[in-house]
């Protein structure tokens, strides 16, 4: 699970807690809307923040370039051409979200067309999801997908 730029600490807190659930590591890229010692990002995590695998970085680029040359990145964002669950997941993909104000930048997922997906929407009023229950939906149909591998 990649996070670019999150603002808002419950989001992260919680996507951190699906993350110590499912046993997902979790990248956080900088800069972020708040510090990490943020008494809102802990209470959202709660104790789980021991349990993850996680790692910070300092920039996009910092991220990309760690990555090895079989990663298969998917962009999350609305608009995509295709739905989350149309694509088959591999235990070594990465999935990417935005900040919860302005998304993933568009150049970013505009170079990546052929892996940006979409969680359907229904109401067109509607701008948008949560970014933790967006977290929680894609990443637990690729578990799926996959059997749900270590499952307790």
């Amino acid at each position: 699970m990649v996070l670019v730029e999150p603002e808002i600490p419950p989001n992260t807190g919680n996507i951190a807690r699906l993350c110590a659930a499912t046993r997902t590591q979790l990248h956080l890229i900088e800069p972020f809307g708040f510090r990490l010692e943020d008494r809102d990002l802990k209470r959202a995590g709660m104790d789980y923040w021991r349990q993850v695998t996680w790692r910070r970085w300092p920039s996009w680029k910092d991220f990309q370039a760690s990555l090895p040359p079989e990663a298969r990145l998917w962009y999350i964002e609305s608009n995509g051409p295709q739905h989350y669950a149309e694509v088959r997941y591999a235990p070594d993909d990465y999935l990417v979200l935005g900040r919860e104000t302005a998304g993933l930048p568009p150049a970013l997922i505009e170079a990546n067309r052929e892996t940006w997906l979409r969680i359907p929407m229904f109401n067109p009023a509607s701008r948008s999801l949560n970014l933790a229950n967006c977290a929680a939906l894609v990443l637990y149909e690729a578990l799926r997908q996959q059997g749900f591998p270590g499952e307790t």
